[in-house]
């Protein structure tokens, strides 16, 4: 496997500029060039969950849930059980008409501390439940 980082020499501080206009674009709305940015990241950073899970969040957002949740199951493999990522794997799963599955994982979020994750889970599993 190519390592693209080191091929196009670009350091940490690159990358994190690169994030940084992918958010940029994510703040105005410009879903579609944020996706090229983070796939790029993807190939120059492969082990970079928050990338992932991003490049997966875009996908649901703009309604691809097959490409977000092979996002996500990369994201996961680099750091299992954030619960960000799998509330947003319940969304994908949702959207592709895995109602049982999605409602697995809501079930388990909905007891995670952060309020923010717990209460959008209970809200899904009230809305498919």
């Amino acid at each position: 496997m190519v390592n693209w980082r080191e091929r196009v020499k670009w350091s940490e501080d690159s990358l994190e500029e690169l994030r940084m206009a992918a958010f940029a674009y994510i703040k105005q709305g410009k879903y579609e060039i944020a996706i090229d940015i983070f796939e790029a990241l993807s190939l120059l950073d492969p082990e970079s969950a928050y990338d992932a899970q991003t490049l997966g969040a875009l996908y649901v957002q703009l309604g691809n849930p097959a490409k977000a949740i092979k996002a996500f199951d990369r994201a996961l493999k680099l750091e299992a059980d954030h619960a960000p990522t799998l509330l947003n794997l319940a969304k994908a799963l949702f959207m592709l008409g895995k109602k049982d599955e999605g409602l697995k994982l809501c079930n388990i979020l909905k007891n995670e501390e952060n309020p923010q994750i717990s209460n959008i889970a209970k809200a899904l599993v009230m809305a498919y439940g």
